[in-house]
């Protein structure tokens, strides 16, 4: 008898162990980090939904504002809602609403300093030679000051060399470091001009989608990851810069292997739509004029928290067919990252509409917002090559807090 009660007890305490594993997803609540914000509607979609199990509640304790005014909180994952699992410090949003973008732009950025593209030999009296130097200067590396004189133009670098008498100090940027290198100018012959013998430039455009514009305030977040110089593949530093309306002039379907692209053209001058001030690894940022020809005040959404978003149906939002649509996508994957990376979600194109027009998602779509359950939750930033249906995404709320 007393062997019957032990079997049946380890019976009743190992199917009880399968069912709370099977209904708790622990890998899930694992990856979760220990700092994030969220909203009450969050709160309440993650109870609802049972986004970490059918055994799991989450509550609030401990609500306080801070001194920087900002409301925190400790959240709890209970089992039952009652065990505690898991204890996350976090910020109570208060669940912004935003303007949906979808539309393409025209990014036209002026750099904080002038990156070096290239090097050349100056052709003095002597002879084609190069300018000597105390350190290596690398393409991509971005001169900010000459002499101590901040520079941010081709002319103003002349400028300062005319101005100066033997060699000159440049201070220099690389992967965020800065250190300094002495020159020794030469006098081209056949100009008379005082160079360094380096190729240099500060601007650069380029294409993408808005994801966003703040109701508020009318910030924008677009692209969703950093526009690169094409010739040094570096982040440009922003010192100005300028968005503009597109025209959508043609698509390039992609194919296996092959990227596609959407092909816009901009005409820069007065009809910028608003200033650039950010370029970071989360996308551009900046301010709009107005937000009219650039936004439908019919769709609207508030900013989901990355706990939020899960595998399944969700919609991004572009004009890729020449009018602002949703598209169906699947969630196949949602990284609970403890630190920010554009590429945060893994989806996969399922409208045959979108399929039928693209081909995928084309150069030109980073950016398109992603949204689920009516709620931003992330921007589309890069495809798969080897797989143009299926892209890769960076979550909202990262975007948001740039």
């Amino acid at each position: 008898m007393k062997r019957l009660v032990l079997g049946l007890l380890s019976f009743f305490l190992l199917s009880g162990a399968i069912f709370v594993l099977i209904n708790v997803d622990y890998a899930k609540i694992s990856y979760i980090p220990n700092h994030v914000a969220v909203s009450k509607s969050d709160i309440s979609q993650i109870n609802n939904e049972m986004i970490f199990g059918k055994m799991i509640r989450v509550n609030l304790s401990d609500v306080a504002v801070s001194s920087d005014q900002k409301t925190k909180a400790k959240m709890w994952i209970k089992l039952f809602g009652i065990i505690p699992i898991k204890k996350i410090d976090v910020e109570i949003a208060k669940g912004e609403e935003v303007y949906i973008g979808g539309i393409p732009l025209g990014f036209a950025i002026t750099s904080d300093g002038l990156i070096v593209v290239g090097d050349n030999s100056v052709a003095s009296q002597d002879e084609s030679k190069p300018t000597n130097k105390t350190a290596e200067i690398k393409h991509g590396d971005v001169i900010t000051k000459i002499n101590g004189n901040p520079v941010v133009t081709s002319e103003q670098i002349s400028q300062h060399l005319n101005e100066a008498s033997g060699n000159v100090n440049l201070t220099i940027v690389r992967d965020g470091d800065e250190f300094n290198c002495e020159i020794e100018p030469l006098t081209d012959k056949s100009t008379g001009e005082t160079k360094i013998g380096l190729w240099v430039k500060n601007n650069t455009n380029g294409i993408g989608t808005l994801t966003y514009i703040k109701m508020q305030n009318g910030r924008f977040g677009a692209l969703g990851h950093a526009i690169l110089d094409y010739e040094t593949g570096i982040k440009i530093p922003v010192y100005s810069g300028k968005i503009y309306k597109c025209n959508q002039v043609g698509i390039e379907k992609a194919e296996t292997n092959k990227p596609g692209e959407l092909k816009c053209v901009f005409l820069q001058g007065i009809n910028a739509k608003g200033t650039i001030d950010k370029n970071t690894e989360f996308g551009v940022f900046g301010s709009v004029n107005s937000n009219s020809d650039l936004t439908d005040n019919n769709l609207t959404a508030e900013v989901g928290s990355r706990l939020v978003v899960k595998p399944g149906k969700a919609k991004i939002v572009s004009s890729v067919s020449g009018v602002r649509e949703e598209y169906d996508i699947e969630i196949i994957k949602a990284s609970y990252q403890p630190t920010s990376d554009d590429k945060s979600l893994i989806f996969r194109v399922t409208d045959k509409r979108l399929l039928s027009l693209t081909g995928g998602i084309l150069q030109g779509m980073s950016g398109s917002p992603i949204l689920q359950n009516g709620k931003l939750i992330g921007a589309v930033t890069h495809v798969f090559v080897s797989d143009p249906t299926k892209g890769y995404g960076i979550y909202a709320d990262w975007m948001i807090e740039e």
